[in-house]
């Protein structure tokens, strides 16, 4: 960086939230503008904080009317930098006089729907810069003093200090802010305002550009006349205002527009994706349906051969389908067909008494008889199978 210590100005914002994006945003400028230097000074915001911001002070070079002038500017970096956006200011000489416009107020401040509509990320210095030099090219914030007028200097002006350089140790404390960021100013100063208002009249002054700060700037004896000239440069300011009024009124419509239409956007992105998820799971269900079915249809020829060779096979005789083949299974198997014989009797057996075709007296009697050799059923088929090695 030509003509700046970068070490020290890594060490002046070092206290920044971003210092490195601060950084290359100084860099940038100072490399496009060598009027414009760096440094470190105190700031005083309205509610009487003090803190050490970096600024950039010096000149940007402004075309008018054919002629090339140097506007002295200040340019207050906060701490969120590049967050939030600059606070800048026109810093005239003690020969020069603040002209008042929709732009700049009377203590010096500049407004600019550029730091109004200041984002991160895509606003920067250098566009900043840029647009403050076409803005003042339209129409320039100061103007040249009469010399046979004794005006005096404000107390609040910034006084020129050795070397040359046009600095303050800090902007006055009268400039007007509206409360925004950690006492910062924010743009516009109100809502209902978005720049300081003024009553556009014309100044028979040209830019000053003042020693050391450009080509000369001749200043024209005051009459006291209203000219053509000056009433055709009132009519023209009131237009600016109006096409400035109608283009801010234009663009956050489109703004609006444009932030519906994002909505829009996002809410249809999320619908896609729900409706990705739920394409997802059925393709997931029909790929399941799908097996299953195939399963299936396989069980059913399973089930289908079974059918056709129990059909093409013999009758099996059922006294020969329950042929024991040793003494033990024949046991095991008599006792399970008296047991059920005996469980069907005793439901029978009730059956009999709810009718009434026997007594309580028998029915207890003939229940009692065919439990007790039920019981005696069931425990010699569970010796039987212990002895087959069968499940209990």
């Amino acid at each position: 960086m030509a003509g700046v210590d970068e070490s020290r100005l890594r060490t002046w914002l070092a206290k920044y939230h971003n210092p490195e994006a601060a950084l290359r945003d100084i860099t940038t400028v100072v490399n496009h503008y060598q009027g414009l230097v760096p440094t470190q000074e105190p700031y005083i915001f309205n509610d009487g904080t003090m803190m050490d911001l970096v600024n950039l002070s010096g000149t940007i070079p402004v075309t008018y009317k054919g002629n090339t002038y140097n506007i002295p500017i200040c340019i207050w970096l906060i701490d969120t930098h590049p967050k939030n956006a600059p606070i800048c200011y026109v810093k005239p000489t003690s020969d020069m006089s603040i002209k008042a416009s929709i732009f700049v107020d009377q203590n010096g401040k500049i407004y600019l729907p550029y730091l109004h509509d200041w984002a991160p990320g895509s606003s920067e210095l250098l566009g900043l810069i840029q647009v403050m030099i076409v803005t003042f090219g339209d129409q320039p914030p100061v103007f040249a003093r009469p010399k046979e007028a004794d005006i005096p200097y404000p107390s609040n002006s910034f006084m020129p200090q050795p070397g040359g350089n046009y600095m303050a140790p800090y902007p006055p404390t009268s400039y007007p802010q509206s409360s925004g960021y950690g006492g910062y100013p924010s743009y516009p100063p109100s809502s209902n305002m978005p720049y300081p208002s003024y009553t556009p009249y014309p100044t028979p002054y040209p830019p000053y550009s003042g020693s050391g700060y450009g080509g000369p700037s001749p200043v024209p004896e005051r009459t006291g006349t209203i000219k053509d000239e000056h009433i055709r440069e009132s009519l023209l300011t009131a237009i600016e205002e109006k096409l400035l009024r109608r283009m801010k009124e234009q663009f956050q419509q489109n703004q609006a527009e444009l932030e519906t239409l994002q909505r829009t956007q996002d809410e249809l992105k999320q619908g896609k994706m729900k409706l990705n998820t739920i394409l997802s799971r059925l393709e997931k269900e029909q790929s399941d349906l799908d097996k299953n079915i195939t399963l299936l249809k396989d069980k059913e020829q399973e089930l289908d051969k079974a059918i056709e060779r129990l059909s093409s096979e013999e009758e099996i005789d059922v006294d020969d389908a329950v042929t024991t083949t040793a003494p033990l299974y024949k046991q095991l198997l008599n006792a399970f067909a008296e047991e059920a014989a005996l469980e069907d009797a005793i439901y029978y057996m009730g059956e009999a008494l709810r009718c009434g075709v026997i007594d309580l007296d028998v029915f207890l009697r003939q229940v009692r008889t065919l439990s007790r050799k039920q019981f005696m059923l069931r425990a010699l088929m569970q010796k039987s199978r212990q002895k087959a090695g069968l499940a209990i």
